[in-house]
């Protein structure tokens, strides 16, 4: 089913899309959820969750891309699932190493000011992937948005794991000294 007639199911609150968009993205999203959450319960309430927000907001929102709208939800999802699963502990899992890569680059949000300018650092972040070669922007987006493990990248792309990181510490200096070169305080 193609995802206009995903969507259109949505907006006619036709309980049929709940289930054609499980069919189509459950695996997709599943491994979104279990990549931060590194657990299959959580993992599986996250993805109702999914259909249920996604149910929820479709009416008053025609998504471009169904994948990536589903996605930003189960990751949002799953984020939060992880900080309230983590709030008085620090766990080692994958998802604190990801943050810890990011820290330089990127700082915590604080004040109303950074508030404000924070989707003008969306931007410049998202210019910057896409400026970036295909093979650095895979790298990039698998570690950074779908939280694959640096083991899984390299085994996928036939690369040490090693030579991955490498490259994902060069690109995050390459992001680091775009962002200041913009203004950002890092």
């Amino acid at each position: 089913m193609d995802d206009n007639h995903i969507i259109q199911l949505y907006w006619d609150r036709n309980d049929q899309a709940v289930r054609a968009t499980s069919d189509k993205y459950g695996c997709y999203c599943k491994t979104i959820a279990k990549n931060i959450l590194n657990n299959e319960e959580d993992a599986e309430e996250c993805l109702n969750d999914t259909w249920l927000h996604a149910w929820n907001s479709m009416p008053a929102h025609w998504p471009a891309q169904l994948a990536a709208f589903l996605g930003k939800i189960t990751r949002n999802l799953s984020f939060n699932r992880y900080k309230h699963n983590h709030a008085k502990k620090r766990g080692g899992g994958e998802i604190m190493l990801i943050l810890d890569e990011l820290a330089d680059c990127v700082s915590d949000v604080d004040t109303v000011e950074q508030i404000i300018e924070q989707q003008d650092l969306v931007k410049e972040i998202n210019s910057f992937v896409r400026n970036l070669s295909q093979d650095k922007r895979n790298l990039f987006v698998r570690r950074y948005w779908y939280a694959d493990s640096i083991s899984d990248i390299a085994k996928d792309y036939g690369m040490l794991q090693g030579t991955v990181s490498k490259k994902l510490e060069r690109t995050r200096k390459q992001l680091k000294a775009y962002l200041t070169e913009r203004g950002f305080e890092l």
